[in-house]
């Protein structure tokens, strides 16, 4: 049984502990070693995801029973955009759905305070295995880019959508 709750600023060091342990078992086939600890540092130090939560980004913790086992963040875009900035499960929560119920609650979070139509769009590596999951979660790929984001490194990415 999966629950989510909004994360507050109390919560940035368990984003950043699962962060940790999920964004290298993600990316160590496709992101040198170098690259995954500069992103983890520019996306998951606590400091910094405070200042994401400063600058609008909502996260949810998911949790298996009492056990945290996932996260997402969503940011508005626009007036009917909004960005999956993060959509995270711990390892060993894989497979069990998991995945499903965090696309589902963000897009329910998305409907919640903004019940008009609108987009959702999130970014995907390339060489990510999630694209399709997103395929199958009903996204589509509109386009696709090589975004710099600092110290040498780009984000080799889709970008895909949806309409909720």
């Amino acid at each position: 049984m999966f629950t989510t709750r909004k994360a507050t600023s109390v919560d940035s060091t368990l984003i950043n502990t699962m962060a940790v342990e999920v964004f290298p078992a993600t990316y160590k086939q496709i992101l040198s070693p170098k690259q995954i600890d500069y992103m983890l540092n520019m996306m998951y130090a606590p400091e910094n995801i405070l200042k994401q939560m400063e600058k609008g980004h909502v996260y949810f913790i998911c949790y298996n029973d009492e056990k945290p086992c996932g996260y997402f963040s969503v940011e508005q875009n626009g007036d009917d955009l909004f960005h999956l900035q993060k959509i995270y499960v711990l390892p060993i929560f894989q497979g069990y759905g998991a995945g499903r119920f965090l696309m589902k609650k963000a897009m329910e979070y998305i409907k919640e305070i903004h019940p008009n139509p609108c987009t959702m769009e999130l970014n995907v590596n390339k060489h990510n295995k999630a694209y399709h999951f997103y395929e199958f979660m009903g996204l589509k790929k509109i386009r696709e880019g090589d975004f710099p984001i600092g110290n040498g490194y780009y984000m080799n990415d889709y970008i895909m959508s949806i309409e909720i």
